[in-house]
């Protein structure tokens, strides 16, 4: 029986389709694809293919809080593509829930980095992505033509052990021309042990049994369900109780295990990177260019670097030091401090930044925050809160936790994330500096309460203490500064530690 493979394509978090690939002729499906997934889990459908398209145009994965959040809201098994250029990229996706990520344009321009990711992941969570344009395998989001005849680019790679081929013909796609069937057939001739995923043309429930009658092992469509040509009923659906044929390879990577992450931060003042105790009492800790990199070489998952003066004066100098530190790392980067509007979050962007940080811009003016997620999407924006436990509770502070504001620290969180926010970085200020551990009960609340990853700040003093965020505070990442910036804890030697500790981390 032919395995069923819906599929949800992403532009600016949006289930869109294109024709031919043309990022000019989109036609938005449904704005929500989380619901989308979950209506194609309720007609009974095991699999599912993300392609982010934001990804595959700007080269990085762009979409992952999207896949994150339909692989925590359905059971399906879940492969993505688009922007996979490194591994991070591969490592991102598999956090944020993928059973199995799909490889194109790498396997086409750096076949020996492919290979070493075969070698790493298994063959069975890697899917070739051979995308065809006149007999041409296409890269970088169908936008650039190589010199790769198909077949023997497959034969490269099926000679080194890839099982799983995902092969769109470009001129069909999106078209609703019928499918590739005989090119499909060539393939299956020359290679019959391999699962050969068909993409592209299918128009209707006819075109889908005519190439189960051919013996295709599995089909994406997308266009013709979303235009109501696909019949459910004549469909040849898997039993309800039957495992999908993916789920024994599956990642280990579970929406209950994600992995957790450690991140240094980075605070920087006048060029230098620094660190003090409440929020005061500052003292330098090094070249924030040389920690970034020593720190991505280390092994940390991800880097935060703050901008704490923030001075108008210094923001030029600030932008090139963010350039630097760019260059240096291959870890994702968040960048804040003077974000007050868009031309601050693209400025940054460009200099190389993954994320921004937002924090007393985003109290002053919630709306940013929706601006900022809808002009670049909600992995981008990052809304930092510093709190402190008051006589009458939590309360957010800004101006580098100088002045108090009257929103709570709870109800501004769960603003935050209504308004768009991908992620909370929250920073007790009365555990800021001091070493004696996180606000574990403030993290807990906030991690039941809110649906985005939670980021803990402020405490960290032992390895205890960033397990206890993890599995008190329920943490999604722990952030610290001045036990990796002094040396006090390694950062290989920290992951070892949780790993030992049965805490899922990148190892």
């Amino acid at each position: 029986m032919i395995e069923l493979i819906p599929a949800i394509d992403l532009i600016d978090g949006k289930c869109v389709r294109l024709t031919k690939g043309d990022y000019d002729c989109k036609t938005v499906y449904n704005e929500d694809p989380v619901a989308q997934a979950k209506e194609f889990e309720r007609l009974g459908f095991k699999r599912l293919h993300v392609v982010d398209l934001d990804g595959a145009k700007s080269r990085h994965v762009v979409n992952d809080h999207v896949l994150r959040a339909i692989t925590s809201a359905t059971s399906l098994v879940v492969d993505f593509g688009g922007g996979i250029k490194t591994e991070a990229d591969i490592e991102k996706a598999f956090s944020a829930g993928a059973a199995m990520v799909t490889v194109g344009s790498i396997a086409v321009t750096k076949p020996e980095l492919f290979l070493s990711w075969l070698d790493k992941y298994g063959a069975e969570r890697l899917i070739l992505g051979a995308d065809v344009r006149g007999g041409k395998v296409s890269i970088n989001g169908w936008k650039e033509d190589s010199q790769e005849d198909l077949l023997p680019f497959l034969r490269r790679y099926v000679e080194h052990g890839v099982s799983n081929v995902l092969c769109t013909e470009i001129s069909k796609d999106g078209t609703l021309a019928g499918p590739a069937t005989e090119l499909y057939k060539r393939i299956m001739a020359e290679y019959p042990h391999i699962n050969l995923i068909a993409s592209g043309g299918v128009s209707s429930t006819d075109d889908i049994l005519a190439l189960q009658q051919e013996g295709i092992p599995s089909v994406v469509f997308g266009k013709a369900y979303y235009e109501g040509r696909i019949d459910i009923n004549r469909l040849p659906m898997p039993d309800s109780n039957a495992a999908s044929p993916l789920t024994n390879h599956q990642s280990p990577i579970t929406n209950h295990t994600l992995a957790k992450r450690i991140i240094p931060c980075l605070d920087v003042k006048n060029g230098e990177t620094v660190k003090g105790t409440n929020f005061v009492n500052l003292r330098s800790a090094g070249d924030p260019v040389e920690l970034g990199k020593a720190y991505s070489d280390a092994g940390a998952d991800e880097l935060v670097f703050l901008d704490i003066t923030a001075s108008f004066e210094e923001r030029k100098t600030f932008t090139e030091m963010v350039e630097r530190v760019a260059r240096e790392i291959n870890i994702p980067f968040t960048v804040g401090g003077g974000i007050n509007e868009l031309s601050d979050v693209e400025r940054l962007l460009h200099a190389g930044a993954d994320k921004v940080s937002i924090n007393s811009a985003a109290l002053r003016r919630p709306e940013l925050i929706n601006e900022i997620a809808s002009h670049f999407g909600s992995q981008v924006c990052v809304v930092a809160i510093d709190a402190r436990n008051d006589s009458d509770g939590w309360h957010c502070y800004v101006k580098g936790g100088r002045q108090r504001t009257e929103r709570g620290l709870f109800e501004w969180a769960k603003e935050a994330e209504q308004r768009g926010a991908g992620e909370i970085l929250f920073t007790s200020m009365d555990h800021d500096g001091v070493k004696q551990g996180f606000a574990n009960d403030a993290l807990s609340r906030l991690s039941e309460s809110l649906s985005i990853p939670i980021i803990a700040s402020g405490g960290a003093g032992s390895m205890e203490h960033f397990r206890d965020a993890f599995t008190l505070g329920k943490a999604d990442a722990a952030l610290a500064a001045s036990v990796f910036h002094f040396g006090e804890i390694a950062i290989p030697d920290l992951k070892h530690y949780l790993s030992k500790e049965n805490i899922n981390v990148r190892l």
